[in-house]
């Protein structure tokens, strides 16, 4: 959704206070890309999940009872955790399962979006309402 004039100006206005106040600060946030961001956390649980799988292999080869078990159990969540965790960073910084990062603008129209499966079925409705 586009702003109108008054709310540009306004931003305009807040950016151009930003830059006065702090430009340092500024050009460091404007040349920020978020993409970049997603990718570091991905790195990141990807690490992680190594580390759980070497928790994981750590509990099945020490002999110590229930603490075998715990250091096992740790390692396994933290795997899962790490896979989730960089599930959603992908999904972000690709915008797959929602809006791209950069706009994109597709043909899709604004609102919730819909399955397939229910856009074709009220399509079907639609036509055969109308008599097609």
């Amino acid at each position: 959704m586009p702003l109108s004039e008054h709310e540009q100006r306004m931003l305009e206005q807040i950016e151009s206070a930003l830059y006065a106040e702090d430009p340092k600060f500024a050009h460091a946030v404007r040349s920020t890309n978020p993409q970049i961001h997603y990718k570091r956390r991905i790195v990141k649980a990807a690490l992680g999940f190594v580390v759980g799988v070497c928790t994981l292999m750590a509990g099945l080869v020490i002999n110590a009872g229930t603490a075998t078990i715990a250091v096992s159990v740790t390692g396994f969540l933290l795997m899962v955790v790490c896979c989730v965790w960089a599930l959603t960073s992908w999904k972000k910084m690709t915008g797959i399962g929602g809006e791209p990062l950069q706009g994109g603008g597709g043909d899709r129209p604004a609102g919730p979006a819909k399955s397939g499966f229910m856009e074709r079925m009220e399509e079907r409705w639609r036509r055969r309402t109308e008599g097609d």
